[in-house]
């Protein structure tokens, strides 16, 4: 389906939604490459200590059997393909990050986890004739929908799926993205641009010819640290704090939310996400 002549194309505003966003980002910071053993294992560590409470909504809302063939996209280090497992015959995980998947397999290999195959690709590289062995019953793409053409993504999504597809995307802006936006612009002197949200999702959908269930959920997210001044350390290096001034910015911002939980500093906070799902219809 296409947009009416009167209608805004909601593939064209996630596009430039995304390159808004994107262009609002500190190119020195290293902290989000994914390729790097340490980030993915710093992540892990985060998420295992943090996402216990979104994890068990995830796969609460999934329609799993014991005969489920489960495809996870942008899977991480494995926060929901890792539980997901001993629920399901079969997970196949695609994750375009190399220290991602490492730390994944690592995990796999620790716990005896024998039925999850490991995909680097990014979504838009997977040929699903090539790199999948479709139909997958349930599709997920849990907070990884970063594509530009998320029309195409989500069409590919639908293809390789005979059950249905379980997409969880943020509905408000996520702390983590608060904190970009409250010191973006005193610390660049620009102005901060927020990604597409779920509403920009729902009505590329509805152009598609999809319409889906949608079900808010809480999201939190926690940082968590040895030390305050590791804690410091890591958000100058975030937000691309490099002269004394930038310094001071940052470090007034962050201090104030800084709490101390036995033996480490922890900030937190608290958004929304939406859960968006559609089944297939069978022929």
């Amino acid at each position: 389906m296409s947009p009416a002549p009167c209608d805004p194309d909601w593939n064209e505003i996630w596009k430039e939604l995304q390159r808004l966003q994107e262009s609002t980002r500190t190119h020195d910071d290293t902290s989000h490459n994914w390729d790097k053993k340490e980030n993915a294992e710093r992540y892990d560590a985060n998420a295992r200590s943090g996402y216990d409470d979104r994890v068990q909504r995830t796969i609460a809302a999934l329609p799993l059997t014991k005969g489920s063939r489960v495809l996870d996209i942008g899977a991480g280090p494995g926060v929901l393909a890792l539980p997901l497992a001993p629920l399901v015959r079969e997970v196949t995980a695609v994750e375009p990050g190399a220290g991602m998947v490492e730390v994944l397999k690592r995990h796999a290999d620790r716990d005896g986890i024998r039925n999850i195959t490991s995909v680097q690709k990014t979504w838009e590289e997977i040929d699903p004739a090539r790199d999948l062995s479709p139909p997958y019953d349930i599709v997920i793409a849990s907070l990884s929908l970063t594509m530009h053409d998320i029309r195409s993504a989500l069409a590919k999504m639908d293809a390789v799926c005979s059950g249905s597809v379980h997409l969880f995307w943020f509905v408000d802006m996520p702390f983590w993205e608060k904190m970009y936006a409250d010191l973006w612009t005193p610390l660049r002197k620009t102005p901060y641009y927020s990604g597409p949200k779920a509403d920009c999702l729902f009505g590329v959908l509805y152009q598609m010819g999809i319409y889906p269930d949608v079900t808010m959920l809480p999201l939190s997210k926690e940082y968590r640290f040895g030390s305050r001044e590791e804690m410091l350390a890591f958000f100058r290096r975030r937000f691309g704090a490099t002269t004394s001034e930038q310094v001071r910015i940052v470090d007034d911002y962050v201090s104030p939310l800084i709490q101390s939980r036995g033996d480490e500093v922890v900030i937190s906070g608290d958004s929304t996400f939406a859960h968006i799902r559609w089944g297939k219809t069978q022929p």
